[in-house]
């Protein structure tokens, strides 16, 4: 399994997971968890996917999500697992 980190902030409003989540099932990325919270009107989400079966490239994904973000206002990144791992080690 190929796992990658989705981040998405952004003001509360309706449908932002419905927008991420139908991307990334256009994608055929499996979503394998997701935590999502609302403090003051702001959305954060996290979310850990599956690309073992995306059927784009890692870098097409990334910008998909992004012209996504641009649509709805929000800020969507996407990094590989081993990348945001090393990030966060000490």
């Amino acid at each position: 399994m190929k796992k990658a980190i989705i981040t998405v902030l952004g003001k509360d409003k309706v449908g932002i997971i419905a927008a991420v989540c139908s991307y990334l099932a256009d994608c055929n990325i499996n979503i394998c968890d997701i935590s999502q919270t609302i403090v003051d009107d702001y959305f954060n989400m996290m979310m850990i996917v599956d690309i073992s079966n995306a059927s784009k490239t890692f870098k097409d994904i990334s910008t998909g999500l992004e012209q996504v973000g641009k649509k709805t206002d929000l800020l969507i990144k996407i990094q590989k697992e081993e990348i945001f791992t090393s990030m966060h080690e000490l």
